[in-house]
């Protein structure tokens, strides 16, 4: 029986609306996507109130997990970023070696950064230490700024906690232990190909000399602030974390869920050991025990008060409530493209002429981010979309696909992204530059994420 190619007109002319309501409109992608998911149950011929309640099903679902993961990343990256954590990462990795050694340096310490916080909030953190560096070493401020923009995206794009690969994980059922595994595997290369190797090919392209800075007021170090610290609202007299503690902070959450993924195959199920390892693995018991031990390691044992620490924590989850709100709406319209059975028909097409799911995640994921320019809301899209194939085809590796899922929603970042303005503004560039380096690098990684994901397929089968 061949599928009803007539199931495709609603979701499509749903996506239409979606792409030009953010684009065109200028809509808020939360309002974006609850209009054009009331347009989808509507045309596709459900009745009003049942597309309300599908809508709500869907939304309570994502953020019955997802919100408390975002909200306790968000607390996490909050102690990591205002105590100096991140500064003392950054500062001890450019320590070491000689300075030609600065940009990979930078690089590992973005990605080891960037792991549980928000991409804005980090690059605007760690941009003033780029200038910093770059001043200290005489070295060209992109030949800094694009390796550890490598970083940040590594861990944005590939590793849980953050909203897209977590989004995509959740859609899929996908274990967390595997996909932060793979993500590993996947996103150091990744970072490191596109960061520290691609900016000595792209530095040619850039008229700038060796610790050349924008002037003063213009987004140079004055403007930035003297130091990465002081720039992260850190007071200079408090006394700074430990680079163990710090780095145990981060790499609390995915050592856990990686030792419960990896310890099922150790210990019966009906043990006590096998028992405590779900539950200190599960991700948001995971994360809340990173934050209670960097409430104390990074907040209490440098001089904080609890009154300080409750207003940073406070501060800390103001950036994830615009996230939060579009993850929950984004899970509004899958469940009524999962009411439309579109994603039926693309499992039994993409089955049928034996597409290979990891590839067509990727480009589904590609093509509604080059069209809106949000990572987050193509994932959210491409994710419902694939899901139904991915419950209809046991040969799917899950965690596999989140990364392909993930990896596409990063590709050609331009013009209708607000990263790339970020990026843009902050380094003060032209629109041509940024879309040669920003753009590229964006799009580097996405083919590199792939290719990565497919490797892994093809060595794991």
């Amino acid at each position: 029986m061949s599928p009803d190619y007539t199931l495709l007109i609603g979701p499509v002319l749903a996506i239409i609306l979606l792409i030009v309501l953010i684009t065109r409109f200028h809509f808020h992608p939360f309002l974006a996507l609850i209009l054009s998911a009331g347009f989808l149950g509507l045309v596709s011929g459900m009745a009003p109130v049942e597309t309300v309640k599908g809508f709500e099903k869907g939304f309570g679902q994502v953020l019955g997990s997802l919100g408390l993961v975002i909200g306790l990343g968000s607390m996490l990256g909050g102690l990591l970023l205002e105590s100096g954590g991140a500064d003392k990462i950054a500062t001890v990795f450019t320590s070491l070696g000689s300075k030609r050694w600065v940009p990979l340096a930078i690089c590992a310490a973005a990605l080891l950064i960037g792991m549980p916080h928000l991409f804005d909030v980090s690059f605007v953190m760690l941009v003033p230490l780029v200038f910093v560096i770059a001043r200290r070493t005489n070295l060209a401020i992109m030949s800094i700024g694009i390796p550890m923009v490598a970083g940040l995206l590594g861990s944005h794009s590939v590793m849980v906690p953050h909203p897209a690969p977590t989004l995509a994980m959740v859609a899929y059922h996908a274990d967390a232990g595997m996909t932060i595994f793979y993500g590993l595997i996947v996103g150091i290369p990744m970072a490191i190909l596109s960061g520290p190797l691609f900016s000595s090919f792209l530095m040619r392209w850039f008229p700038v000399t060796a610790g050349n800075f924008a002037s003063e007021g213009q987004g140079g170090e004055s403007h930035l602030g003297a130091t990465a610290g002081i720039a992260a609202g850190v007071d200079p007299l408090r006394r700074s974390p430990s680079l163990l503690l710090v780095i145990t902070a981060v790499l609390l959450p995915p050592g856990l869920m990686m030792l419960r993924s990896f310890g099922r195959s150790y210990f019966d199920s009906h043990s006590l050991v096998h028992q405590w390892l779900e539950f200190v693995g599960d991700p948001i018991v995971s994360l809340l025990i990173a934050v209670l031990f960097a409430i104390y390691a990074l907040g209490v044992r440098t001089g904080l008060t609890l009154t300080q620490i409750q207003k940073l924590l406070r501060k800390s989850v103001g950036p994830a409530a615009g996230i939060i709100l579009i993850l929950g709406a984004g899970g509004g319209l899958k469940e009524i493209l999962a009411a439309t059975h579109v994603g039926d028909m693309i499992a039994h097409w993409a089955i049928q002429g034996h597409i290979n799911p990891l590839i067509m995640a990727w480009a589904v994921a590609a093509l509604i981010r080059i069209c809106i320019g949000s990572a987050t809301v193509a994932t959210l899209t491409a994710a419902g979309i694939m899901a139904p194939l991915a419950a209809a085809d046991p040969t799917v590796n899950l965690a596999l696909l989140v990364l392909a899922t993930s990896s596409g929603s990063q590709m050609c970042s331009h013009l209708n992204d607000t990263g790339f303005w970020l990026f843009k503004e902050y380094f003060r560039l032209s629109v041509a530059e940024t879309l040669r380096s920003w753009t590229l690098v964006v799009s580097l990684q996405s083919v590199i994420g792939l290719i990565g994901v497919l490797l892994i397929n093809a060595v794991i089968r």
